[in-house]
């Protein structure tokens, strides 16, 4: 019986678009080419998982990409990047009316993104409890943030529903006992069947 759900945001919550940041940081880089952050893809996951502070992230970012803008014209570019998911919010809302089962959420970001989404999508109230990477110093598919998770919101591993859209944050959450379901924003009929399977109603 499932009596706790657990959500990621990106790619289940929230869509999210990076090429949206990248055309805006283009003009502002010395770096060129379609792969503008790629110069930045390890330290960004660093800061992610809360291994570097966010000063020294941009400061890093900065000087890999030659960027030659304002902090405030980087942080916008990084924070709109998302579009709502409205189908899987809509089960949020629908859950959290029925009042039955509390809703979490447990995603890989940074402060720049929760800082801007709790502001721009009020939805997120909806939630009970999250734990977010970069507070706790670590990320998934690491088995450490789920036994925290488990630990942070009172819940069973076994009675627990874990979404995700990657295979890696799945197989672990399966292999320490979650009920887990990979989810694709192109087929969401899919998630709703998994559900009604588990005996959750909406």
């Amino acid at each position: 019986m499932i009596k706790a759900v657990i959500f990621d945001i990106g790619k289940v919550l929230l869509h999210f678009d990076f090429n949206i940041a990248i055309a805006k940081l283009r003009p502002l880089c010395q770096v060129t080419g379609e792969k503008v952050l790629a110069p930045i893809e390890e330290i960004k996951v660093a800061y992610e998982a809360g291994r570097l502070p966010r000063e020294a992230f941009l400061q890093q970012a900065f000087e890999l990409l030659g960027f030659t803008g304002t902090e405030r014209d980087f942080v916008s570019a990084w924070e709109e990047i998302f579009e709502i998911n409205r189908p899987m919010v809509e089960v949020v809302e629908r859950l959290k009316a029925k009042k039955r089962l509390p809703l979490y959420l447990l995603s890989n970001t940074s402060d720049i993104h929760v800082d801007y989404m709790l502001v721009k999508y009020p939805f997120f109230a909806l939630f009970d409890d999250a734990v977010y990477s970069y507070r706790v110093g670590c990320a998934k598919p690491e088995a450490e943030i789920f036994h925290l998770s488990a630990r942070q919101f009172g819940v069973e591993p076994g009675e627990t529903l874990f979404i995700d859209d990657l295979p890696a944050n799945i197989a672990t959450a399966r292999q320490l006992g979650f009920h887990a379901f990979q989810y694709d924003l192109a087929c969401h009929g899919s998630f709703l069947a998994e559900l009604e399977r588990l005996g959750v109603e909406l």
